[in-house]
């Protein structure tokens, strides 16, 4: 893999950790803001598990798997909070 892709998801990272500071500090609804929080914390689960763990080249069960668990973790999540 490219260096430059990853360091490129490397940032797209670290701003994705910045955003979710920010929202966190936003004087907004409590339930927007964790769902937002909760988008932000998603794309950056893919990115790590995609990009830095490899899991483009794993069997397609172990992808839909990340998807599944994802999925699962934060409809309990909202689930909860509502």
């Amino acid at each position: 893999m490219k260096k430059n892709l990853l360091l490129t998801v490397w940032i797209v990272l670290i701003l994705l950790t910045i955003s979710t500071a920010l929202v966190s500090n936003l004087t907004i609804a409590t339930t927007v803001s964790t769902i937002i929080i909760l988008v932000l914390s998603a794309i950056k689960f893919l990115g790590v598990s995609f990009y830095f763990m490899e899991m483009r080249s794993a069997h397609i069960f172990w992808k839909y798997s990340i998807f599944i668990y994802l999925f699962v973790v934060i409809g309990i999540i909202i689930f909860i909070l509502k």
